[in-house]
């Protein structure tokens, strides 16, 4: 009562965490190259999983243009952070109910490098960590580029695969191989189904009869093999001598030769 007749402002109560529209979203951890749009539509042809194309939350921003914005929501208890988490939380919501499934599932590479606040915005998100040989993904990002820099390359993937070796560290979730799951897609999927706790429908090996948007660059995959529409067989792993200096430790760590 005293507040209110001096027309002095109560402190705002802290923004609750967690409350969200999509309280367990599931995130696949991965680097550029590693497979995830072929993990992405073998998952969206569950009839219980979205998995969109890349929806490059960390870039996706809110702009508070005046002092007074900030100093309104801050009365309201919430930050840029957290405005920004309230917006990615609505654009999972949005597209969830447009697809009319239970789970929803982000592959977006750029999500390896905001964990931290993935972990933030949803304390009960799920994790599916996408390893592939680290090698190979250079390998694949510099096939038909001969205009790329072999050591930028190397450098770019071990951006991402530091950041999901990290994750792997300071995370729950399911590890799965990109080797593995070209080479036995149903009981990787299996696996992953188990984990989602949802059950496995054959339907997910058919990727290719069902629609999942178009594949075009920057939102995932566009090469010929994600658009066969059926699992290809991955290349063969790199020798150890095709393993670059500056991605030896994190390949050993993943346990593969080098």
């Amino acid at each position: 009562m005293r507040a209110r007749a001096t027309g002095r402002a109560r402190a705002a109560a802290p923004a609750p965490k967690g409350r969200r529209l999509v309280p367990s979203p599931v995130f696949v951890l991965s680097s550029v190259r590693s497979g995830s749009t072929l993990l992405r539509v073998l998952l969206n042809s569950h009839p219980k999983i979205r998995a969109p194309h890349e929806m490059h939350l960390r870039t996706l921003e809110v702009r508070q243009t005046k002092p007074y914005t900030e100093k309104a929501m801050k009365q309201l208890g919430l930050d840029g952070a957290e405005l920004e988490h309230l917006l990615w939380d609505r654009v999972l919501h949005r597209e969830l109910v447009h697809s009319g499934k239970e789970l929803i599932v982000d592959k977006t590479p750029g999500n390896a490098l905001i964990w931290e606040r993935l972990r933030e915005a949803w304390p009960d998100a799920r994790y599916l960590f996408l390893l592939r040989h680290p090698a190979s993904m250079v390998s694949s990002l510099m096939n038909g580029r001969p205009d790329r820099d072999p050591a930028a390359t190397a450098a770019e993937v071990k951006r991402y695969v530091d950041a999901v070796d990290e994750a792997r560290r300071a995370l729950p979730g399911l590890t799965v191989r990109y080797e593995d799951l070209t080479a036995r897609p149903a009981d990787t999927t299996r696996e992953i189904c188990a984990f989602l706790g949802v059950e496995w429908d054959a339907s997910m090996l058919e990727y290719g009869k069902q629609e999942h948007g178009p594949f075009q660059a920057y939102i995932g995959d566009w090469s010929d093999n994600i658009k066969s529409g059926s699992v290809q067989q991955a290349r063969e792993l790199p020798r150890p001598d095709a393993v670059p200096d500056s991605l030896r430790e994190v390949t050993r760590r993943w346990g593969y030769a080098c």
